[in-house]
């Protein structure tokens, strides 16, 4: 079974310095046919304005994978971590039994990014903080794993029951990835134009995937994607 998520579908939020798009319920949005996926309970694209930023502010018992599109995001914690977020680096923040962090835009220009939230296997874990590159060629015409629970291929670890593969494709550029039915599958297309098995889908269109043997990406159009195999 597939069911789509149109773009045209998704929740948003205008702030003026942020311009944000929900995937799923989320602050002032909250649709009960839209609460998660599996164990996937957030995925907001976010654009925020140059010298524009969200405060410090906390979180508990959460995965935070952050994934930037285009701009830099500068991030700052309680656990005294300072970094910069570039296009083709994740970012994962456990943030577990309480951490508290800023977010601001690092670039002269606006900055687009996910934020992705996906729920722990275990409650109250110690907090902590991860950040990776990805280099275009490891993500161009395949699905790079980026985020795994064992920390496989150089991926960063998550303390869930979930996987994330990122991937860019274009023209004749094309993936195969066997699904296992028992599981659930998500893809969100960040940008350009994607057929996920067969059905065409833009940029910030997404696909719910149950009991499907296989997932055949192709027919890019300057395409980024995220997969996510999740949790029963």
């Amino acid at each position: 079974m597939i069911e789509l998520r149109p773009f045209n579908t998704l929740g948003s939020a205008d702030h003026g310095w942020l311009k944000s798009f929900h995937s799923f319920s989320f602050a002032d949005y909250h649709d009960p046919a839209h609460m998660g996926f599996g164990n996937l309970r957030v995925i907001n694209e976010d654009r925020v304005a140059p010298g524009t930023g969200f405060a410090t502010h906390g979180h508990r018992d959460m995965e935070i994978v952050s994934y930037v599109l285009e701009g830099a995001l500068a991030h700052r914690d309680s656990l005294g971590n300072g970094a910069v977020i570039r296009p083709g680096e994740v970012q994962r923040m456990s943030a577990g039994s309480g951490i508290r962090h800023s977010e601001y835009n690092a670039a002269e220009q606006m900055t687009h990014f996910l934020q992705i939230w996906i729920l722990p296997h275990t409650p109250g874990l110690p907090p902590g903080y991860e950040q990776k590159r990805f280099e275009e060629a490891d993500r161009r015409g395949r699905l790079r794993l980026v985020a795994s629970p064992d920390a496989a291929e150089g991926s960063v670890k998550l303390h869930a029951d979930a996987r994330m593969y990122v991937g860019l494709f274009d023209g004749e550029e094309s993936a195969d990835m066997p699904l296992d039915g028992a599981r659930k599958t998500y893809v969100h297309v960040a940008r350009g134009q994607l057929e996920v098995n067969g059905i065409a889908l833009g940029a910030g269109d997404a696909a719910k995937l149950e009991g499907e043997s296989r997932l055949r990406l192709a027919g890019g159009r300057a395409a980024e994607v995220l997969v996510f195999d999740l949790a029963p």
